[in-house]
């Protein structure tokens, strides 16, 4: 399942992560223990990308964020395919 914020609400979400964190930086939330790449978290931050609902989740409980305040919506995960599937039918 992947999250959809709000318009700029992704990247204000990673940096109140990043603040509660002690975080100053992308890289160094990398080495607080999660298994992501550096490149997947600068297209999260740039909002280029949708997070995957297990990375909100480990996020939240890490720093102490309740998930179900945050407004996102959930998406599936072929959510894509179908929108491109409905435009190539024309």
């Amino acid at each position: 399942m992947r999250i959809k914020f709000p318009k700029n609400q992704q990247r204000k979400f990673i940096q109140e992560v990043l603040k509660k964190m002690n975080c100053p930086s992308l890289r160094s939330l990398r080495q607080r223990g999660f298994d992501i790449k550096y490149s997947c978290l600068k297209n999260y931050y740039l909002e280029y990308r949708l997070m995957p609902e297990n990375l909100v989740r480990d996020l939240c409980l890490a720093c102490g964020i309740n998930f179900n305040e945050l407004k996102v919506e959930i998406l599936d995960e072929i959510w894509g395919q179908r929108k491109g599937g409905r435009v190539s039918k024309k």
